[in-house]
């Protein structure tokens, strides 16, 4: 008899985000209304001169053929362009820059590019699922980088986990502004990667997906192309669905390295054509117009972050306020501590029927946190944060679970 499991598909555990999936969809069957901070699905429309320009295309019959899988040379321009005026870093957009249907595609399969199995891969814990589990796909080990310490930077970090690693490893995943934590980086911290990462020979992937979605003016994230030499060893991911509120659309970009854009292109050359023509013409017509939307987009979240954080905080839960992102990396309150984050986001649903990501989701090392998305207006904050100071004055943190009212939503 067959074994029903593939050998790839058995190193993927379930998916930890589904059982509270599951019980959201539920809810609203019976007709409850959910507040939901769980997905980061940018809420936002996409401005309307990117989506005139895509009707504009689209009319026309020639853009309906097969695309190009790197990109179309004006969208690579483009790109290159941005990172010109937004970071000082040149880019050839012939060798240096390839579109990507997402950077999580991109991800992916750079990942199956550039992994034999039994590599060795360095990637923060917590993290965004796709930056270890690309990797495990492509056969990959992994080796989780914890959260730093107090008394400690991520340069120890670092150096302990390549000191311990067979063998060397292949390459470093790097995500600031950092999904789910929000934690933002200078400049400065990225110099020392880079000389430690070159003199191993290790390559670099950093995932830039919020490089846009900043709150502090004085501080934008900073790419880490812009270290010199860092084009030796690294690559950058960035996507269009946040900055441009365009997360339905698939497009993003890996920049860097010609070797490793080499790489990649070669893989996605077997797999794709590229994505839809009309949108690469109107996500150049995103990069090359107007920006005002940009910061529109930017003053909502901070707007939407301004009423939870110190509304949460009138409820009884102190949590960090983001300095980046669409995200709030939120500690467990103590008394509900020891059910971890997917109980605790369980209860969070079936009693206050707000649904948030559990940090279990992103690594072990996240289990003592839940992930708050910005992803609902004002109002619904508003409401969200009534459901949860009640939820936390009346609830009983310690009633097993599986008694009658868990027992009830979960049936």
């Amino acid at each position: 008899m067959m074994d029903p499991e593939f050998h790839r598909i058995r190193r993927l555990p379930p998916y930890v985000f589904e059982q509270v999936n599951s019980l959201k969809a539920k809810a609203r069957a019976r007709g409850e209304d959910i507040i939901d901070f769980g997905m980061g699905n940018p809420d936002l429309p996409t401005p309307k001169h990117i989506v005139d320009k895509l009707v504009e295309t689209v009319s026309d019959p020639r853009s309906h053929r097969y695309s190009v899988s790197r990109g179309i040379p004006g969208l690579r321009r483009a790109q290159a362009a941005y990172y010109q005026r937004r970071f000082g870093v040149d880019l050839d957009p012939d060798r240096e820059v390839i579109a990507t249907l997402g950077s999580k595609e991109g991800l992916a399969n750079l990942a199956q590019a550039i992994t034999a199995p039994g590599d060795t891969i360095l990637v923060p814990n917590p993290s965004y699922p796709i930056h270890p589990y690309g990797f495990i796909i492509a056969g990959a080990a992994i080796r989780s980088l914890p959260p730093v310490r107090e008394g400690e930077d991520f340069m120890g970090v670092l150096e302990r986990a390549t000191r311990h690693s067979v063998p060397m490893p292949t390459a470093i995943v790097l995500n600031y502004p950092s999904n789910p934590t929000a934690e933002v980086v200078d400049l400065d911290f990225y110099g020392p990667i880079v000389d430690f990462c070159r003199a191993k020979g290790i390559y670099i992937l950093s995932d830039l997906a919020y490089s846009e979605i900043y709150f502090d003016p004085d501080s934008p994230p900073p790419s880490i192309l812009q270290v010199p030499g860092a084009k030796d060893i690294a690559v950058e991911f960035t996507s269009m669905s946040k900055t441009y509120s365009m997360p339905g659309w698939r497009m993003g970009f890996a920049v860097g390295n010609p070797k490793l854009i080499q790489a990649l292109s070669r893989m996605k050359s077997y797999l794709d054509y590229g994505a839809f023509t009309p949108i690469q013409v109107a996500a150049t017509a995103a990069l090359n117009g107007p920006q005002d939307c940009v910061e529109e987009a930017r003053q909502i979240y901070k707007s939407r972050r301004d009423v939870l954080i110190p509304g949460l905080l009138d409820a009884g839960w102190k949590v960090p306020s983001p300095p980046a992102t669409m995200f709030a990396w939120a500690p467990i309150p103590d008394a509900f501590a020891h059910l971890g984050s997917l109980e605790f986001s369980k209860r969070l649903l079936t009693e206050a029927k707000v649904a948030v990501a559990p940090g279990l989701g992103f690594g072990e090392y996240g289990d003592t946190h839940v992930r708050i998305a910005l992803v609902e207006n004002e109002h619904r904050i508003r409401q969200a944060v009534r459901n949860i100071k009640r939820f936390l004055a009346t609830a009983e943190p310690s009633r097993p679970q599986g008694s009658e009212p868990l027992k009830k939503v979960v049936a």
